[in-house]
């Protein structure tokens, strides 16, 4: 266990030291390769995503997927300390990264070292991807379909090593909506802003039938508005930005036939970026929660998106940190968090039946 718990402490540090930007991650993949090389784990690569199959893999036992995500957002203002050097005061390690989420990398590493020479009834996958901070496209979407079939994954972030079982998706709509220009001083024209003024109070207070359980209503935000190009002529076109937080009560799908419902103009629309993002989670029977109850560890809901909403099989988020850490100046990890995560991983997973 101390081997593990110092080679991660060590990792992280030298994760900390490479700046690993979403889309940038290509020097810290290159680092992360040869650490998980020199563990004799023989990783796998495509473009910065990194895995590795446990031995004894068998197509007749189901397979159990350990991943977390290698990149960073940028460094906030307000920063203290160079968050490219992993600073240590005491047990507490400062840099970007440390928390979210390069404690859950290392301690996962570390577990699955552990548990390639522990007799298993499942097939155990770690999996070290990219672009998780921005949804990207060559992150965990495109190394997937490269894996063989997984039935269940823990994904590493920061929650306390407490299962999150359950996770908000994420749709951005943009919508347009159509006026009719004038002269401002004339009873003439259509004000677009007026026609959004509707819209925005609809969507403001839209109510669903079916709530969830774990993650609470659907919450709509509209976050951006621009209309107008000079004071003196009625604006014939207001955009405005939404952002939908879905639950597990719809699809995404679902969701958005539901919101286009509620402001059925002609001279309103709302196009979604994307629809990919969606809601996930795993049932409270599943055996992996079943076994953390027995933890006495705490599941809860997350309103916060990760790598789950592009997994199309039952997922839970467990890690090292807070997540009230992440995306802020002066971020931190203490290590005694990192040696607690690696036994639990390691605890609960020793004769796990799936």
């Amino acid at each position: 266990m101390d081997e593990l718990f110092y080679d991660a402490i060590d990792m992280l540090k030298g994760m900390i030291s490479i700046p690993s930007i979403s889309r940038d991650e290509a020097k810290v993949a290159d680092y992360i390769e040869a650490q998980l090389s020199s563990f004799g784990l023989n990783p796998s690569r495509q473009a910065n995503n990194l895995w590795c199959i446990a031995p004894d893999f068998s197509s007749d036992k189901p397979t159990l997927l350990l991943n977390s995500h290698i990149d960073t957002v940028k460094p906030a203002n307000g920063w203290t300390f160079d968050p490219f050097t992993p600073t240590q005061e005491d047990d507490r390690i400062y840099g970007l990264g440390s928390n979210d989420a390069g404690a859950s990398v290392v301690a996962l590493t570390a577990a699955f070292r552990h548990l390639c020479d522990v007799e298993r009834n499942y097939n155990l996958i770690l999996l070290l991807s990219c672009e998780e901070e921005v949804s990207g496209r060559n992150g965990i979407e495109a190394a997937l379909p490269l894996l063989p079939k997984i039935d269940v994954a823990i994904v590493g972030e920061p929650t306390g090593m407490h299962p999150a079982i359950a996770e908000k998706g994420l749709m951005v709509l943009d919508g347009e909506i159509k006026g009719v220009s004038g002269h401002a001083a004339r009873n003439e024209g259509v004000n677009a802003i007026y026609r959004a003024m509707e819209v925005v109070n609809t969507l403001r207070n839209l109510t669903f039938d079916k709530v969830s359980d774990m993650l609470g209503p659907i919450k709509i935000t509209v976050s951006q508005i621009e209309a107008g190009t000079q004071h003196n002529v009625v604006p014939d076109l207001c955009k405005i930005v939404v952002d939908v937080r879905s639950t597990d009560a719809y699809s995404n799908e679902d969701t958005l036939a539901i919101i286009r419902n509620s402001v059925p103009y002609e001279w309103c629309t709302l196009t979604p970026r994307s629809t990919r993002l969606n809601p996930s989670g795993i049932s409270m029977e599943h055996p992996i929660v079943q076994r953390l109850n027995t933890l006495e560890r705490k599941p809860f809901g997350s309103p916060t998106l990760s790598d789950q909403a592009l997994m199309p099989f039952p997922s839970l988020k467990l890690g090292p940190g807070d997540s009230a850490r992440s995306h802020t100046a002066d971020e931190y990890i203490d290590c005694a968090e990192i040696r607690s995560a690696i036994q639990l991983y390691i605890t609960l997973l020793t004769g796990l039946q799936l």
